[in-house]
């Protein structure tokens, strides 16, 4: 099973609903397993830059398999690495807290990137995407 846009709208969805919770609009991206974009909403009111850093927010966590403080964690630690697995992705890897994996029966296939909060409320908005309603 991949992530097919049905999939990737109940992401979206459930991320804006706890971005409207919080009082902030957000930008939400899924990427797939590739870290091809699958589908992008940004809320009215969001900054125009959250599309790019919510879909490199996602990009980043998918071809890396991490999510974004692990992100952080690992340009922190390994620059080196981090500068070259930067350079072979299609788009500039975002660190930080906001990007969650999407897993289905422990496999990633794909991942969420949220921009347009605080890096906390950025993170609170893409986890709730991905929980189970």
């Amino acid at each position: 099973m991949e992530l097919d846009l049905a999939g990737a709208n109940g992401i979206i969805a459930g991320a804006q609903k706890k971005a409207a919770e919080l009082g902030i609009n957000v930008t939400v991206a899924v990427v797939d397993a590739g870290g091809h974009l699958v589908a992008l909403a940004r809320m009215d009111g969001a900054s125009p830059l959250s599309s790019q850093i919510a879909e490199s927010k996602a990009v980043g966590a998918a071809m890396l398999h991490r999510e974004g403080a692990s992100l952080a964690e690992l340009a922190k630690d390994r620059p080196g690495f981090f500068s070259v697995a930067d350079r072979l992705v299609r788009m500039p890897i975002v660190p930080g807290l906001g990007s969650v994996l999407v897993r289905l029966e422990g496999r990633v296939i794909g991942a969420v990137g949220v921009s347009g909060g605080r890096p906390e409320q950025d993170l609170e908005c893409a986890q709730a995407g991905i929980s189970p309603s």
